[in-house]
């Protein structure tokens, strides 16, 4: 597309001060020779030293260990620091999963360390003028409005969002803190990426996250890419892609409405309808089921109530499902023999995939397609998720979510009393904390909060639909894009009612200039992830260490001790930091480390103490490429970054587990089998495993999750020392503080977590086998009746939740284009941070529209001009057409990354002075609409409609 410069970035692109040849000039790789570089071996890529020196290159240098802040591949990086100024990076040459590969976005990663734009001291909104504020007085006026909003109106009123850009500790410590602020509303950006996923997945086979590694899809056979762009979403998992395709004659095969950069490099594209990715799955299993291409053994052994989905699938013959996704009988048929043929194969999945009203479906249908084929903890094979920001994992598992408390315990008695012990607190003085209320969903302690997708509504819905005491009246946005979120004008009106909204950001956010507000902003320079250090969660579950590179800029304070100060001035510092050593004003990161190694038993995440991620951090070159396993040096054995679950204490040593669900492996060394989480019978049949288990367990068949009494049923109790027995007395695997029980267990090689099938027919969702239900807005109004939505429902994460009462408005005749979004390579998230680096804003200027040649030529648009998009609930923005066959006639396509434009006003001057990021642009979701996920809330941004026309 042209690179011409319009109104809506004129002012913030003037801030590059250099021409595009300068640019290029003082660049000191290419981006393709970076990303390049990965495929090779290491005797044939060396870092290059420059051959003339300035004068700051003869300070001494320290090299500090680090790992990129953006896409969740985890990829490190060699941060070279001199006089405490971050001077030069390079890609880890002998990192075990990046092998010296950079994108575009990990080579701007300096920048965030020294970039001007930053926000530099604390500052509120007064009479519409941004006013500094020192720390003091800001931590001062913001905690006595807090206490203030929390008498008048109870703890839920405060919402204290939280960030996938935290790492593991500062997650944690979000969750608690929000906890003994009284609340459950909280949450972070998975909620609007993967949350689907995680529901979806864990209740199919017991864990929500990637089953396998980036490294092991070189051992694919096919991979199966349905709503997944990773040349530009995850850039440096395509050496991993490219290798499987090259060594192993994977079939790639890339599903999906665009032909992206992904597509380019696959063997089979397949253009789908957005919105119809069960039709698709089913189609591609009437194939499977009909060619008798299915594992029957696999099946047997290890998954329950496939027959129900093989009756689901009958009423998707050919002929039906072309009519619901496009997809011609012949492509289907290809598809399926493709997958069939080339096995182990793998289904990859993103946002694609997962924000839509039916996003569970969706994610359950792709498991359901692989455990047909027997792929499901297999080398090669998987459900492979990749994830989003550098931490959405992470953030995730431990607990950074309004419907549970670390490691997906959940809100339940039980759960709180466990992490009650882990914190050493009073239970009784835990529940003092919240409201006392009872409300619809039940009390508010152990009822699931509002979910960030749906926090408008918390503010905007009527007092009496609300499943709380009052609605909304405070705000934190802490390292979260709002831009990401749908319903842009209804979200101004939300803030706009609010009485108080903190941004706890690097950066001044779109949240700081689109609210349309003149007071009761303020803005806290949090440091950015290069200013501190902690572990952080990769997308395939390993964990890494992070140093910190250079000192706090500005007056930007870590994460961490925001939060201390917060606490402080609330009044619950001492319980919050109770087992956690604060240094001055800065709780100590390895004490946050260990005190969720003691309690998060559920998933794992007990064995990756400070000292083991470190020693990993500190020996990357010891860890295989291949399979990410140590080869000799002082973690021999181990798998890199002790990928979860990592059972037991550290003393244990287990090594982490690469691949989940891996029979073939022992458990002390990395195997697994299916999680027993769902009893162990439904209606008589049994939910156990049959014939099918670890190598070397003692327990040859299907087994139920470990407790104290199974141990002494099995004769297996006196392995317990005395302390341990103690401890585990009236315990289970994931409540013994011990790890007694984990120990044992394994010791047997036994999972804690017993040995089931897993599930097609998850019977507590509303659509127990997956089913296709067309969007709410959708443009084929004649598959309404056969495929309708879900019925409204009256309360859902304390709101109600429309479906039927959209769906029934015909808004076709005036909105009649599919519009759907997705990501660019040079920017990340919403934004803000890759908009504010000069060498990424140099890559892309323009916000723009994707549009077909034969619909531009239908609308009179031409490639480069000025439109607009208006979508089905009236949301506007003006955006340059880019004329394009990638995506199809009825399809549209808009990048969500750029904000500081909002319907056609430039916001510019609303930022604080040299804040401004260097590209400002219209948010895609402007223009996107209602619609949420049955299960999660998930929203719905990859299938709605809108009109278009040239903006005059």
């Amino acid at each position: 597309m042209r690179l011409t410069r319009t109104s809506n970035t004129a002012k913030a692109s003037n801030g590059l001060g250099i021409s595009r040849r300068q640019f290029m000039q003082r660049s000191a790789l290419a981006t393709g020779g970076i990303a390049s570089a990965g495929l090779m071996g290491h005797s044939m890529v060396r870092s290059a030293d420059a051959a003339d020196k300035t004068p700051y290159l003869d300070s001494p240098t320290e090299t500090k260990r680090t790992i990129c802040s953006h896409c969740s591949v985890g990829c490190g990086v060699y941060a070279e620091v001199q006089e405490g100024i971050w001077t030069h990076q390079e890609p880890a040459f002998d990192h075990p999963i990046n092998r010296g590969a950079h994108c575009a976005k990990g080579a701007s990663l300096r920048e965030h360390g020294h970039s001007t734009r930053r926000l530099k001291y604390p500052m509120k909104l007064v009479g519409g003028e941004w006013q500094r504020l020192s720390w003091d007085d800001a931590i001062e006026e913001i905690g006595n409005k807090v206490l203030e909003l929390q008498e008048a109106y109870s703890p839920d009123s405060i919402y204290w969002l939280g960030s996938a850009k935290f790492n593991n500790e500062q997650a944690y410590l979000m969750r608690k803190f929000a906890a003994l602020a009284g609340t459950n509303n909280t949450d972070h950006q998975a909620r609007i990426c993967h949350s689907t996923t995680v529901a979806g997945v864990a209740n199919t086979w017991g864990y929500g996250a990637m089953t396998n590694s980036l490294n092991d899809l070189q051992n694919s056979k096919s991979i199966l890419f349905i709503g997944s762009n990773p040349s530009e979403a995850h850039p440096v998992a395509m050496q991993h892609i490219l290798l499987a395709k090259e060594r192993s004659k994977a079939q790639i095969i890339v599903v999906d409405p665009r032909f992206t950069r992904t597509a380019a490099k696959a063997n089979k594209y397949v253009r789908l309808r957005p919105g119809s990715d069960v039709a698709f799955i089913w189609g591609l299993l009437w194939h499977i089921f009909e060619n008798g291409w299915e594992d029957r053994e696999y099946i047997n052994q290890r998954v329950y109530a496939m027959e129900e989905v093989r009756a689901e699938v009958a009423a998707y013959p050919p002929e039906v499902v072309e009519n619901i996704t496009g997809v011609p009988e012949a492509a289907m048929y290809d598809t399926a023999k493709t997958i069939a043929e080339n096995r182990p194969g793998c289904v990859v999945w993103c946002m694609g995939g997962t924000q839509h009203t039916t996003g569970n479906n969706n994610t359950r249908a792709y498991c359901i397609l692989e455990l047909a084929l027997g792929n499901i903890g297999k080398s090669g094979g998987g459900a492979n998720i990749f994830r989003g920001h550098d931490n959405v994992q992470g953030a995730t598992d431990l607990g950074l979510m309004s419907h549970s408390l670390p490691g997906y315990y959940g809100l339940a008695e039980g759960a709180w009393q466990h992490w009650a012990d882990v914190w050493g607190l009073d239970y009784e003085w835990l529940k003092s904390r919240f409201d006392q209320s009872d409300y619809t969903d039940g009390k508010p302690m152990y009822s699931s909060g509002i979910t960030v997708s749906r926090w408008i509504d918390g503010v905007l819905e009527k007092e009496d639909q609300i499943s709380q005491r009052a609605k909304l009246k405070a705000m934190f946005y802490w390292g979260h894009a709002v831009n990401s979120q749908t319903r842009g004008p209804e979200m101004q009106k939300a803030m706009q009612q609010l009485e108080m909204m903190v941004i706890v950001d690097p950066y001044p956010t779109v949240a700081a200039v689109m609210n349309g507000r003149t007071d009761g902003v303020y803005l806290l320079p949090a440091s950015t992830q290069f200013e501190t250090y902690g572990s952080v969660t990769a997308t395939n579950r390993s964990i890494q260490w992070r140093d910190r590179v250079i000192e706090p800029s500005f007056e930007s304070k870590p994460d961490h001790e925001i939060m201390y100060l917060l606490a402080r001035k609330l009044g619950f510092a001492d319980e919050l930091f109770k087992n956690i050593q604060v240094n001055g004003t800065e709780p100590l990161i390895e004490d946050i480390t260990r005190e969720f190694n003691r309690g998060m038993w559920t998933v794992g995440y007990t064995g990756q103490s400070p000292e083991r991620l470190k020693q990993h951090q500190q020996n990357w070159h010891t860890f295989s490429f291949s399979d990410l396993k140590a080869e000799g040096g002082p973690a021999d054995g181990d798998y890199y970054g002790l990928p979860w679950p990592c059972w037991g204490t550290p003393e244990m040593g287990h090594p982490g587990t690469p691949i989940l669900y891996d029979t073939s492996k022992p458990v002390s060394q990395g195997g697994l089998t299916f999680r027993a989480r769902f009893g162990i019978e439904r209606d008589g049949v049994s939910l156990l495993a049959d014939n099918s288990f670890s190598q070397g367990s003692d327990l040859d068949d299907g087994y139920p999750e470990f407790t104290a009494d199974m141990l002494k049923d099995l004769g297996w109790w006196d392995d317990l020392t005395p302390e341990e027995q103690k401890a585990a007395e009236g315990r289970n695997w994931k409540t013994d503080l011990s790890g007694g029980i984990q120990r044992v267990a394994i010791a047997h090689e036994c999972a804690p977590f017993g040995n089931a099938k897993a599930r097609c027919n998850v019977w507590t969702f509303p659509d127990p086998i997956p089913k296709h239900r067309e969007p709410l807005y959708t443009s084929r109004r004649d598959l309404v009746n056969d495929y309708p939505t879900w019925d409204d429902v009256a309360s859902h994460y304390r709101l109600p939740t429309l479906y039927k009462s959209i769906q029934e408005k015909d808004v076709t005749s005036r909105y009649p284009i599919i519009l759907t979004s997705g990501r660019l390579v040079e920017y990340e998230g919403g934004g803000e941070e890759t908009r504010s680096m000069a060498w990424l804003a140099e890559l892309q200027q323009e916000m723009f529209i994707e549009i077909n040649p034969s619909l531009a030529n239908d609308l009179g648009v031409a490639d480069g001009e000025m439109v607009w998009v208006e979508g089905a609930e009236g949301g506007r923005v003006k955006v340059m057409a880019m004329v394009t066959p990638r995506v199809s006639r009825e399809v549209v396509f808009m990048p969500f990354h750029f904000g500081g434009v909002f319907q056609g006003e430039n916001l510019h001057d609303r930022y604080p002075e040299g804040a401004s990021p260097y590209v400002l642009g219209e948010a895609a979701n402007t223009a996107t609409t209602y619609g949420y996920d049955s299960v999660t809330q998930m929203q719905e941004t990859k299938c709605t409609l809108c009109r278009i026309e040239r903006a005059s």
